[in-house]
């Protein structure tokens, strides 16, 4: 027996007056009815409903029975429509990890838009440069920069492309001079991002396409890029990175590009989020936000 039906037609034969009414209004026929609430109190051991030819009427048992169904059931009904409304407006907690460079730098410029639009979502911001578990850490969605991403289930979109930029302090380059070919850095102190694929090694591409793999070394490393760049404006050396953490410090003046005839490949953004037959509407426009915002703004 389906308990939860068989309350849902004990309710409206109790306030719809007969088992007829009932069946009409549930869409089947009056016996059926009958038989719910019959085997309802076989279940329980209690006859609810004293029952004549013609009228029926709640024993005591089913009277407080009768009542504690109802406010179960009506608990269901707000439940229901709660969720219901969570499809319309998307609400609750939503909680994105993100690296630290794009936390810190990037998502100032357009995450308070995003709140002001959803104002019914409480936004948990993690920001950090390994790569976390989403399920087991209980985050809804992820941003990654990196050039490509390993095969895994989580469902994956691009979302803009940034350049990575070799730089380094004018005072640096004032001291060492500045390198005329990728070659040249195996002289030179690098920055490197040991979350790289190969933090040891950068390729270069030059205007004819052709490909320069130089090996680096230098006397610091760091899992975050704003370090590096903190490193490279005070004059510690070359650091590659991406163009978003360093363009502030290029437009002052205080970093200067190196190797301006060569190009590093680029790193894209992504989002992540797990897979799901129903993707989650907070999720949903959180992503489809970040794809609009980079659209109209792409990245340099």
């Amino acid at each position: 027996m389906d308990q939860l039906t068989a309350l849902r037609a004990l309710r409206r034969v109790v306030e719809l007056g007969s088992f007829t009414a009932a069946g009409n209004a549930l869409g089947i026929s009056h016996s059926i009815v009958s038989r719910q609430v019959r085997q309802l109190e076989n279940q329980l051991g209690v006859q609810l409903l004293n029952r004549t030819t013609r009228r029926f009427a709640l024993t005591a048992a089913g009277q407080d029975y009768y009542l504690a169904s109802r406010d179960i059931l009506d608990a269901l009904d707000a439940a229901d429509r709660a969720v219901t409304s969570h499809q319309l407006q998307p609400a609750g907690s939503l909680r994105i990890n993100a690296p630290m460079a794009l936390g810190t730098l990037e998502l100032a410029g357009w995450l308070p838009r995003f709140a002001a639009r959803y104002p019914l979502l409480q936004i948990d911001l993690v920001c950090n440069d390994r790569m976390v578990d989403l399920i087991d850490e209980g985050f809804d969605v992820a941003l990654r920069i990196s050039h490509g991403l390993p095969d895994s289930t989580l469902v994956v979109r691009k979302l803009a492309s940034s350049a990575v930029l070799a730089v380094a302090a004018p005072s640096y380059l004032a001291r060492h001079g500045a390198p005329r070919t990728p070659q040249e850095l195996a002289h030179h102190d690098c920055l490197r991002y040991t979350l790289a694929e190969k933090p040891d090694v950068w390729t270069f591409q030059d205007a004819d396409g052709a490909s320069h793999a130089v090996a680096v070394r230098g006397s610091l490393q760091a899992n975050t890029g704003v370090a590096l760049c903190a490193a490279a404006v005070g004059g510690m050396g070359i650091a590659a990175t991406a163009d978003f953490i360093v363009r502030k410090a290029l437009q002052d003046g205080s970093l200067a590009p190196v190797l301006p005839g060569y190009r590093l490949a680029p790193r894209a953004l992504y989002a992540l989020y797990p897979a799901s037959r129903h993707l989650s509407p907070k999720v949903r426009c959180f992503i489809d936000f970040a794809a609009q915002h980079y659209a109209a703004t792409p990245w340099a």
